[in-house]
Order: C-alpha cells, then structure tokens, then sequence
C-alpha cells in the first residue's frame, strides 16, 4: 500500500512538470505536499527521492526540493542522446511496422490536431511528448519506453525553460510525415525526418531564456488526487 501511494504521488508530479504546472525551479514543500495528498512527510520524502532519481527533482541540504533546471550542456545533451536513440528506435519500427500500428500513430496524430486547435497547451505538451514513447511501446520494447519516457519528461523541462514561442504546430507537422514515411516503410526518410524533428525542437530553444518560477499552491490546486 505505502508502495502504490508513492508511485502515485511520483505519478502526479511527474505529470505536473510535463505538463509545465510546476516549474523549473518551484520549490516543493514537504508539508504542503503531505497536506495535498493526505500522507505522511515520510512517504512525500520518498516520493521526492524517486523524482530526483529521475532528474525531475534536485534535492539541496538545508534547503529541500525544488523542481529541476537543466543547464544548457545538459540541454543539449539531452537532445544528443534523443537523435542517436531514435534513428535506432526509428529503424527498427520501419522494419516491424504494420497496419494497425500506423492507424494507432494516426489516431495519435489527430488528437495531437485537437489539442494545438484548441491551444489547449498541458494536452499538446502531453500529447506531443507521448507520440515518441507510443513508437516505442508500439514495438513492445518496455525497456525503451521507460528510457525514452524519462528522457522525454525531462525534455519537457528544457522547452519549458528555453523554448521561443510555441513551435507546438510545427512538431505535429512533423509527426504526420514522420508517420507517413513509416506507412511507406521508407526507412530512409522516415530516419532523417526524425533527426530534423529533434534538430528542429533544439534549434528552436533560445538559451538566454530566463527560468519560470511558480508558486506550489497554484500548481496543486490543479492536480488531481
């Protein structure tokens, strides 16, 4: 039971800072978190230790959590890693791909549409980061799901923090090619498409971008229990 309400709570924060309701650099009170989710500190410790695990979280002696601010080289980073495990990822997927993993993509892609119609940015935010761990799950490598998702919620950090306006349309542009050439088992293009995708988000980070701050309050206030 402690286990379940601990991954729970890892769960929604995860989901808070993709989401960009909490913010590079919003510190996360013990007790205000205790308090939201109706648990002991000592469960909220353990919560926030798994989330700096994931680098999500960093933890200062003396002065407590605060949601992670990915430096530039680590930016970058990032990204390096993204295009040189998905050319693979996207390689692999060419050479499985079947009808009903495409429509799967396909019916991904269009609520990406919904959400950048609607401006709705937490979905969009969602959405767009999910399209890549779907290719992986799709293939049934959990292993690289769970990587690429880790990698992916802390690419979700970056834009927050550096992204210039919303290139959120352009992404899902991209994605429908991507899908596209994917249909067509062109692996080819289907690998240089992904490359200039993740090339095109890291282009568009403008790193004298000052970090967003947030207050705890409102971000809870949001988020389900």
């Amino acid at each position: 039971m402690e286990m379940s309400t601990t991954h729970l709570i890892v769960e929604r924060l995860t989901r808070a800072i993709v989401e960009h309701r909490l913010l590079p650099g919003a510190k996360l009170a013990e007790q205000k978190l205790a308090d939201h989710f109706g648990v002991s500190r000592t469960l909220i410790r353990q919560a926030l230790f798994q989330l700096s695990q994931n680098r999500l979280v960093v933890l200062e002696p003396a002065r407590g959590a605060f949601v992670a601010a990915p430096s530039v080289e680590e930016s970058r980073q990032i990204f390096a890693v993204r295009r040189m495990l998905e050319a693979e990822m996207t390689r692999a997927f060419v050479r499985q791909v079947t009808p009903a993993k495409i429509k799967k993509l396909r019916d991904h892609v269009r609520q990406e549409q919904r959400a950048v119609d609607k401006a709705d940015v937490s979905e969009r935010t969602e959405l767009l980061g999910d399209f890549h761990t779907l290719m992986a799950e799709l293939m049934g490598n959990q292993v690289l799901a769970q990587i690429l998702g880790e990698l992916i919620s802390r690419s979700a950090l970056i834009t927050l923090m550096y992204q210039s306006d919303s290139a959120a349309t352009h992404s899902h542009e991209e994605h429908t090619e991507i899908v596209k050439a994917l249909a067509d088992q062109d692996e080819e293009l289907a690998v240089r498409l992904m490359d200039e995708h993740l090339s095109h988000v890291e282009a568009n980070l403008v790193f004298d971008k000052k970090p967003w701050r947030n207050d705890l309050s409102l971000a809870l206030s949001n988020l389900s229990t």
